[in-house]
């Protein structure tokens, strides 16, 4: 996909937009209610998700918007768009009710299944990345991007981010397997951009994500030559099926790694 500047220009101005609404409240006093899922909710997840969408209706009212705080849509409707914004306002709630600032803003473009731009933005570094697959992926900051690259070839020591929040069984089996690797905890969609950066190699998730947690971040993780693969090493994919949740996946910057990555 050729992205227009001023398209990509706008949706950065816009994650910057909302980050500034969900610091507002991080910097104060807020309720957190449950969502029907158990998962947390605040005022600044709602923030954001306004901002969103009001700014993206603005900028591209022809593309439909998806969003974890939307009201649900059913297959049969998904179905009929060919592209479509898929949106996280707040990635990472629960490390916002912590207030360890590991969260972050996730808007991607999804085109015909396949992640074609990334926004990840960190609210409470500024921190802001962006990409998109065939043409780059970059930091920005003060308004100057940089180019970045994941770590090709991998090299000792390997270097594995892992969930604060959700850490299973399974995957500390893999971590068991990996003998001499560095963990470093992270939260949220960090976790993509770190490895995008060069800074991790890999990230294996076994457990519930949905396909907001992962479009943004693999948009920009493959824009910087790694990839989001699920278990039997085939790129993810989004709205394909009537279910939103993500099944099992590897992230890693290097590809060649899954070879060495017990079965």
């Amino acid at each position: 996909m050729q992205l227009d500047d001023a398209l990509r220009d706008g949706v950065i101005d816009l994650a910057h937009r909302a980050a500034a609404g969900i610091l507002a409240i991080y910097e104060g006093e807020f309720a957190v209610q449950q969502k029907d899922d158990q998962s947390p909710l605040t005022a600044a997840d709602l923030a954001s998700h306004r901002c969103i969408l009001e700014g993206l209706r603005a900028l591209t009212p022809d593309i439909p918007l998806l969003s974890e705080e939307s009201k649900q849509i059913d297959i049969e409707q998904r179905r009929q768009w060919r592209r479509f914004w898929l949106v996280d306002p707040l990635d990472g709630t629960r490390e916002f009710v912590k207030r360890n600032g590991e969260f972050t803003v996730n808007i991607a473009l999804v085109e015909e299944g396949v992640a074609t731009f990334g926004v990840i933005q960190q609210p409470v570094t500024g921190a802001l990345w962006h990409g998109v697959p065939g043409q780059g992926a970059f930091r920005r900051g003060n308004g100057i991007d940089r180019a970045i690259h994941a770590r090709i070839p991998a090299a000792a020591p390997l270097r594995v981010a892992a969930s604060r929040s959700h850490r299973d069984d399974r995957t500390q089996a893999l971590l068991d397997a990996l003998p001499g690797s560095e963990v470093l905890g992270c939260g949220s969609s960090l976790k993509f951009c770190r490895i995008a950066e060069g800074d991790m190699d890999l990230y294996p998730r076994f457990g519930p994500t949905s396909e907001w947690d992962t479009a943004a971040g693999q948009a920009i993780l493959e824009a910087a030559g790694g990839a989001v693969l699920d278990l039997q090493g085939r790129p993810f994919r989004y709205n394909q099926r009537d279910t939103l949740l993500n099944g099992d996946f590897i992230a890693l910057g290097d590809r060649a790694l899954r070879n060495r990555l017990p079965a």
